[in-house]
């Protein structure tokens, strides 16, 4: 059975997913009117066995966007000519888009600015400071 390679510890068979496909929009001359080379992958993240619940858990809240009310993920490709292309292109673009989802961020550390940084911060801030003050038009001038 052939499996969708997301990561190094999760594959998605092929099975689970499921292809759509319609006319690409856009220009294309006669081709665009009569072939169709838009392909919709739908994967139904509810109902797919091979997420655990935790990995189901994290994609359904950092995908919610692309997220239908019934827990399915669609993506699209119809930048290429051909169906075939089109539907690597959406494969390949729903491998990155788990596995960028399921990817664990490292956590920011706080860190503060340098006594150095901050001297100098203060310095440009003074001297900006008596730079607008050399432009502004005394009052005992003015007569």
């Amino acid at each position: 059975m052939e499996t969708v390679r997301v990561n190094s510890w999760l594959q998605i068979p092929l099975a689970d997913l499921k292809f759509s496909f319609s006319r690409s929009p856009g220009p294309g001359g006669q081709n665009v009117n009569k072939v169709a080379t838009r392909v919709t992958l739908s994967f139904d993240l509810a109902g797919s066995p091979s997420l655990s619940d935790a990995h189901r858990a994290i994609l359904q809240r950092k995908l919610a966007t692309r997220i239908t009310r019934e827990g399915v993920l669609h993506v699209t490709s119809s930048s290429e000519r051909s169906q075939k292309s089109n539907k690597e292109e959406a494969i390949s673009r729903f491998a990155a888009l788990v596995a960028d989802a399921l990817r664990q961020r490292k956590p920011r550390r706080k860190t503060r600015p340098t006594a150095a940084a901050r001297e100098r911060r203060l310095r440009e801030k003074s001297r900006r400071g008596q730079i607008k003050s050399l432009r502004r038009g005394h009052a005992d001038q003015g007569d």
